[in-house]
């Protein structure tokens, strides 16, 4: 008679042999190794650039990841989204859902909350509490206003990130009060407003997962100065990187703008929503979404998306139908979308195709 064989229980991962390597870096050491496994980092948006961030965060044992995203994985995710795979994508499953599976199989001592949410005005205080830095990986500017309006009122550190085509960028936000660091230009010094007319998507413009993982480790290793307790080392440029053509760019963002509305006035309009366009459900399995004051080019928003499915246009308004799903646009911005009537699917398709 045979005995039952019993598979035995997976040996730890034993924790100095796994961060030896960064240890051995002089720029943590093992009382940077202790901070880092103390951190609490809040992600907002785990698409690309947020799978990659999370991926390098997880390795390098930082104590606390939350993951907030509203979206959910597709095929087309695959050539970027590192943490994803075939079966995430055949099944649908959400961004943030996702990512947390395949995080704690990268590193079971991390703990990882997922969070399938759409971040806004009246959410952004209980997702975003704890954290010691907050980093952006979204897709869009309406979302960035948000966390710079919240993390300026609650002098909590965050990192602008951005990724498309061949071109990556970062900068980090310093707030004013923030433990005794000289605070650094807030996102709206740098940018009043947010870009007009026809914005590039990485589902119009198309991205290279080069991009997306140098906007990544850039951003990555200055959370790490911070984690560490060394904030005085962090970067205080806007720096950019356009991988195919090899230009660079850096701008000064060592002091804030006086006049800033956010940082220098205190007016948090995003924050109280006002910044944000108005949404309703607007009849039955759709959407609309107003956002009267970005005017669209039909004619240029049309070639862009033609590639991409169906477009139909008469001057006053354009359709791009897209399956299951079909956009509206006029051209004061406004836009119905049709097939759901998920307001955080309905914003994702926006931000998509038309840019925010």
């Amino acid at each position: 008679m045979h005995e039952l064989l019993h598979e035995a229980e997976p040996a730890p991962i034993d924790e100095a042999e796994r961060y030896s390597r960064q240890v051995l870096f002089k720029g943590i050491g093992e009382q940077g190794q202790k901070r880092i496994q103390q951190g609490r980092v809040v992600i907002v948006g785990v698409g690309a650039t947020g799978a990659a961030t999370a991926g390098l965060l997880a390795r390098a044992g930082v104590g606390k990841l939350t993951l907030i995203d509203r979206d959910f994985v597709e095929p087309s995710n695959l050539q970027r989204q590192v943490l994803f795979d075939e079966d995430d994508a055949r099944a649908a499953l959400p961004k943030a859902v996702a990512a947390r599976q395949h995080l704690l199989r990268v590193n079971s001592g991390v703990r990882v909350s997922a969070h399938v949410a759409d971040l806004v005005p009246a959410n952004i205080a209980a997702l975003l509490d704890g954290a010691d830095i907050v980093l952006d990986c979204t897709d869009n500017f309406e979302t960035r206003y948000l966390l710079n309006d919240f993390c300026v009122s609650e002098a909590k550190p965050w990192i602008y990130a951005a990724a498309v085509g061949s071109y990556a960028a970062t900068m980090n936000i310093l707030p004013k009060g923030f433990e005794g660091v000289a605070p650094t230009a807030c996102l709206a010094c740098v940018f009043p407003a947010a870009p007009g007319g026809n914005v590039e998507t990485c589902d119009t413009a198309g991205i290279l997962s080069t991009a997306v993982n140098l906007a990544a480790s850039m951003q990555v290793t200055e959370a790490l100065k911070l984690l560490t307790g060394q904030p005085q080392l962090m970067r205080r440029t806007l720096l950019s990187f356009d991988l195919w053509s090899g230009e660079r760019s850096e701008i000064a963002t060592g002091s804030p703008r006086e006049d800033c509305e956010v940082c220098g006035e205190r007016k948090f309009r995003y924050l109280a929503g006002e910044g944000r366009p108005h949404i309703t459900l607007c009849g039955r399995n759709s959407v609309q979404i107003h956002e009267h004051h970005r005017p669209v080019d039909l004619v240029a928003l049309g070639e862009r998306l033609a590639p991409l499915g169906t477009v139909r246009s008469n001057g006053m308004l354009l359709r791009f139908e897209r399956a299951p799903h079909t956009i509206t646009v006029f051209p004061d911005g406004r836009a119905l979308v049709q097939g759901t009537t998920d307001v955080g699917l309905a914003r994702s398709l926006y931000a998509r195709f038309i840019g925010s």
